[in-house]
């Protein structure tokens, strides 16, 4: 493994150095030269770890294992790092490579990784992997973790709805938007629509899919244009795409529009900050993503690590959503609140596929949203 290469590195360079100066003291025991922490490579797509959202959020993990921070990282390197691929081509390419350099484990975000990590982790069957936000890949060396990000959103959503009922909006209109459509996007806006209707039950709503996670000026056209057109608050669950949103709402608030945006994946209220400490972003969606970093690390280092999937639900932390706005009502945070605890306690049931959505009656007809 690449932690034990890089101690038997050092070993011999010490052990040189003491036979060349005389020494008869023995070199350090492997033991005493290196960190008892598993090697970890993290492999993201072109957002890379300064999306702000899904890819910082599995990096933060990372950190927080080793104990360190985004601005101090002395084991990047060594112990852990991270690699960008600057388009699907290199999925491969970079997930060889990572392998062949022996790290303990290789963890990949996104679904776009799916096919990728299926064919590689059958070729390498004695390393590990870990991928984020699919369950479908099947292979004993790759765990699988998922998310409810439909409870996460059905929260966020009950904040927006709320919010607009203690603000006086005449009939609010709501807005959502994607990424690349696909089964765990559409998690993101069934629960926002399911969470919205619970307190707005006429409420309308509009969608739009910008078949890219780094594509915000796209985001921001359309936020634009709905804003303009009315809609109220706009979710956008697209990794940087959904940035280009946050910063739409921002100059609509610095020219006096009472409009929102929602975050995702992280709590992203500092991004929308716009002036004197106030935020365009009303709450996020937070979808605890570090969790995932650090339970498969600490399956390497204790020797539990076994494939298969792993469901992290509102009961597991897995989810939440953001209260760090002061301008969210308390009627908001309460109903919000309740939600949560319904949710947990099985009260409240939220649909996570569109099919079963509209079987049950609780989002339209029309939307763009795909579950697979």
């Amino acid at each position: 493994m690449k932690k034990l290469i890089v101690t038997l590195l050092l070993i011999s360079t010490l052990a040189f150095s003491a036979f060349a100066n005389g020494s008869k003291e023995a070199a350090p025991a492997a033991e005493e030269m290196t960190s008892s922490k598993p090697s970890v490579i993290l492999l993201t797509d072109a957002t890379g770890i300064d999306d702000k959202s899904f890819n910082a959020a599995a990096w933060r993990g990372i950190l927080q294992y080793y104990g360190e921070s985004w601005d101090n990282t002395p084991s990047r390197g060594t112990l852990y790092d991270v690699i960008t691929a600057a388009s699907q081509d290199m999925y491969i390419p970079n997930l060889k490579n990572a392998a062949d350099q022996g790290y303990d484990l290789i963890i990949t975000t996104g679904f776009t990784w799916a096919d990728a990590i299926k064919e590689v982790a059958q070729q390498y069957p004695d390393q590990n992997f870990c991928i984020i936000d699919v369950n479908w890949v099947g292979v004993p060396n790759v765990r699988e973790y998922i998310y409810t990000e439909e409870q996460g959103s059905y929260l966020v959503g009950v904040v927006a709805a709320e919010q607009a009922v203690a603000e006086g909006i005449e009939d609010p209109k709501f807005g959502f938007i994607g990424g690349v459509p696909g089964a765990t996007i559409t998690k993101f806006e069934m629960g926002y629509i399911q969470g919205v209707k619970s307190v707005l039950p006429d409420a309308g709503f509009v969608d739009y899919y910008a078949n890219s996670w780094g594509a915000p000026e796209l985001a921001k056209a359309q936020a634009k244009n709905w804003y303009d057109n009315g809609v109220y608050c706009i979710f956008s669950a697209a990794g940087g795409t959904g940035n280009g949103t946050i910063s739409q709402a921002k100059e609509m608030r610095l020219a006096g529009k009472d409009v929102w945006a929602i975050g995702v994946d992280s709590d992203q209220f500092a991004d929308g900050i716009y002036k004197d400490g106030m935020s365009a972003v009303l709450t996020s969606m937070v979808k605890v993503v570090e969790n995932s970093s650090i339970d498969a690390l600490t399956r390497v280092e204790n020797g539990t690590f076994e494939g298969g999937e792993v469901v992290m639900s509102m009961k597991d932390g897995g989810v939440n959503y953001s209260d760090a706005n002061p301008e969210i009502t308390e009627a908001a945070i309460s109903k919000a609140e309740a939600a949560k605890k319904a949710i947990i306690n099985g009260d409240v049931t939220v649909y996570g596929t569109y099919k079963a959505a509209l079987a049950a009656g609780v989002v339209p007809t029309g939307l763009s949203a795909l579950d697979d």
